[in-house]
């Protein structure tokens, strides 16, 4: 009876045509995305997990080229990556806590600010008196931002089940290089542009992450020499933010933007401003393209749309790595007869050609 309507299926897959499997592809991509939206949760851990073992993975090969066992060199790269980022926790949490106890000063200032430009908008026949007896104390709004965007129980679990999902999936990872190199023995041009592929994304992780970490130094670094209160919590903001494409270091500045104009007016404005224009000339051009093995172009817009769905989607977690999450499905793309159509549709289908520049694939 199995037999039977197996062979049915199999006789009637042929007989739709070209459109009538587009549409039923389209129908089922439909329902997979609603799917993802609902488990949008646990799909974050299990991606952004996936993002930070491609990251750690470079460091983890090259412990194990050097003798280390693989259980050895994920143990040491664990406890590596766990000091820096409770190194970057007490920094950021150093200089909330410097914020928090000086907001009476900030409200002082901002309230000066605000009679300044009531002041001059007066003077030309406009009234804000109304506008800027509104603005609430700072006392007790900056407080409650940052209560509701850190929800510390949820996070603390969020940064468990990551950890934990990471450090298994670099334990996992030669194993799982070997058995999908067992599978593509027969292709071995398939095997080849997954390796280059996947080492395309390791590449333009590792290279944003470098990019981001001079940025948020350079950044926080000017604002300390400038006086703006908070400059390591801006510059950590930026650098984590630096991962969402064109927009991520706009909103990054804005912080910065507003502390520099309560402190300084309008002048500690222009010089953020200045501050963000230059680093922006300096280090997302030269050298991000410095650091990266090949230039990475990919068409505007579909980075943009990439924000846009990611982030609908998977939320923060999607905008920060829309751009890595984009290149897994132009993967998935790729090794479809039906479909692989689409990366050349969208401009990306040169990332799949061999160059003399393209970065390496992961050895096991």
């Amino acid at each position: 009876m199995i037999r039977q309507q197996n062979t049915r299926i199999m006789s009637f897959a042929p007989s739709l045509s070209r459109t009538e499997r587009t549409l039923i592809f389209v129908g089922l991509a439909i329902l997979v995305i609603f799917g993802i939206k609902e488990g949008a949760s646990i799909v974050s851990i299990v991606l952004v997990s996936l993002i930070l073992a491609l990251l750690l993975y470079p460091a983890t090969r090259w412990l194990r080229e050097r003798g280390i066992p693989n259980a050895g060199a994920v143990g040491i790269v664990t406890i590596v990556a766990c000091l820096v980022v409770l190194l970057g926790l007490v920094l950021v949490l150093k200089s909330f806590d410097v914020i928090v106890t000086d907001l009476p000063q900030y409200q002082a200032e901002l309230t000066e600010r605000l009679a300044g430009l009531t002041a001059f908008f007066g003077a030309h026949g406009i009234d804000l008196t109304q506008m800027t007896a509104q603005v609430p104390s700072l006392v007790t709004v900056v407080p409650q931002i940052f209560s509701s965007l850190l929800n510390v129980g949820t996070a603390l679990m969020n940064v468990f089940f990551i950890a934990v999902t990471t450090i298994f999936m670099l334990l996992e990872a030669p194993a799982f290089i070997g058995r999908v190199e067992t599978l593509l023995k027969d292709q071995p041009e398939k095997l080849r542009q997954l390796s280059r592929m996947s080492g395309y994304i390791i590449d333009f992780i590792v290279v944003r992450t470098e990019t981001n970490m001079v940025h948020g130094v350079l950044f926080g670094g000017s604002l300390a020499l400038m006086g703006v209160h908070g400059a390591i919590l801006w510059g950590t903001l930026t650098f984590l933010l630096g991962y969402i494409p064109y927009i991520g270091l706009i909103i990054a500045a804005i912080p910065a933007l507003i502390f520099a104009w309560i402190q300084f007016g309008m002048w500690g404005v222009v010089a953020v401003i200045a501050v963000v224009c230059i680093l922006n000339l300096i280090v997302e051009n030269p050298v991000f393209s410095w650091l990266a093995a090949r230039k990475f172009e990919i068409p505007a817009l579909i980075v943009i749309l990439s924000v846009i769905f990611w982030g609908w989607l998977l939320g923060l977690a999607g905008m920060l790595f829309c751009v890595p999450f984009t290149l897994m499905v132009c993967i998935l793309f790729h090794f479809s007869d039906e479909l692989h159509w689409v990366n050349t549709l969208f401009g990306v289908g040169h990332l799949f050609e061999e160059k003399a520049t393209d970065p390496p694939g992961p050895d096991r």
